[in-house]
């Protein structure tokens, strides 16, 4: 699989949810100059994890500069979406929105908490064709494999915008294994993960004034994925690509919900 694609976009738009200082939206943006002859970032000004697809509709925001075509915004993922669309790039649309790259998987119960896929599926919504982009890690931060983003990242996008019937009804969320390049076993289209239990972690601090403040997190285990599930492609070390629809109607929901009301 070819690094280059043979159709050049004129524009890409990047954004994350880390931050504009995070080293995985340098690395979006490389990925994003492989494909694209301009690259514009409009991210979040500070860490903004969890923040799915949160909009600021009750406080301003601002716009601060951050070199050539790099802009932070002091609001969420998806505040970056209509800012960026809308205004910064208003008179001269993306072809591309490239959401990430995430420090940390987003799959199965995770994808509807991101805010990198939070901002990729605005983005759609908006009606700009997006991918939402993220490396697993294992231990600390400090050895997460940007590298294999690197090296994979560029071939997949490519691979997804050369591809008949480019861009689709569904934004493509893509996952890199925690290995080095060399040790990606290839790249699998897979399923959301059902399989994952999410239980959610609050712990209650008390601060210098007596005040309770509370901290969350979520924590979850997935022992016993299916074989096409997100989770389980990332532990195969290959590349997971799934693709993310908008319409979450529940179809046996449905005839439950007829069954009940005629």
């Amino acid at each position: 699989m070819s690094n280059a694609t043979t159709q050049r976009l004129k524009r890409v738009l990047v954004t994350n949810d880390d931050g504009i200082d995070a080293p995985g939206l340098k690395v979006a943006e490389a990925v994003a100059a492989s494909i694209a002859e301009e690259v514009w970032t409009v991210a979040p000004a500070g860490d903004f994890s969890g923040g799915s697809r949160v909009l600021s509709l009750h406080q301003a925001l601002r716009l601060n500069q951050h070199g050539e075509r790099r802009f932070a915004l002091t609001g969420s993922p998806a505040d970056c979406m209509f800012v960026g669309i809308a205004s910064v790039l208003k008179d001269n649309p993306p072809d591309l929105v490239l959401s990430g790259v995430n420090a940390g998987v987003n799959i199965g119960g995770d994808v509807g908490f991101s805010g990198t896929v939070g901002a990729a599926m605005t983005a759609h919504g908006l009606g700009v064709p997006a991918m939402a982009l993220s490396q697993a890690w294992k231990g600390d931060r400090s050895t997460i494999p940007w590298e294999t983003s690197r090296e994979w990242l560029p071939k997949v996008v490519a691979a997804l915008v050369d591809a008949e019937g480019w861009p689709w009804n569904f934004v493509p969320n893509i996952n890199i294994p925690a290995t080095d390049p060399a040790s990606v076993t290839g790249i699998e289209v897979t399923q959301q993960g059902h399989s994952a239990v999410i239980m959610p972690t609050v712990e209650r601090r008390t601060d210098l004034r007596q005040q309770d403040y509370y901290w969350i997190y979520m924590h979850k285990e997935n022992d016993n994925p299916k074989p096409d599930e997100d989770i389980a492609a990332l532990r195969r070390d290959a590349v997971s690509v799934t693709p993310l629809g908008t319409n979450i109607t529940d179809d046996a929901g449905s005839d439950i919900l007829r069954a009940v009301f005629g």
